[in-house]
């Protein structure tokens, strides 16, 4: 499994790593969907969501990227299921995401934090970070 949430005292802290940034982007958005625990409407109604960021560094483009999706999760009740990057940089993405409309959330995530968040490429070479996100 390319994401696991760590034990943390107040908040969840979730383990990423992706053999690409793509991979990371992708699996961090994942696991805070999973995180979140969607329930959807008896009929699924598919939707899409382009994003499009700039940021200082792959750390901040990462919190950005997944804050502006929890926005739209929480606002537009969405859950995301697939993410498409049209283009993918340390610094900049433009993205689209889909899914379905969500009945509810079991776990109410408050935001995406920059505490301990660090992405970098680990040993091996994979790329990797921590991210709490504030319940």
């Amino acid at each position: 499994m390319p994401f696991s949430f760590l034990a943390h005292t107040a908040d969840v802290r979730m383990h990423v790593t992706g053999a690409t940034l793509e991979e990371l982007f992708r699996d961090a958005l994942f696991g805070m969907v999973a995180l979140a625990d969607p329930a959807s409407h008896a009929e699924r109604q598919p939707l899409g969501r382009e994003i499009a960021l700039e940021s200082g560094d792959p750390t901040a483009l990462l919190v950005d990227f997944l804050n502006e999706a929890l926005a739209s999760m929480h606002t537009d009740r969405e859950a995301y299921t697939e993410v498409t990057f049209h283009s993918l940089t340390e610094r900049s993405l433009q993205a689209t995401l889909e899914g379905y409309r969500a009945e509810s959330f079991g776990e109410d995530i408050k935001a995406v934090t920059y505490h301990e968040a660090d992405v970098h490429r680990s040993s091996v070479g994979a790329w990797e970070t921590i991210i709490v996100f504030d319940i």
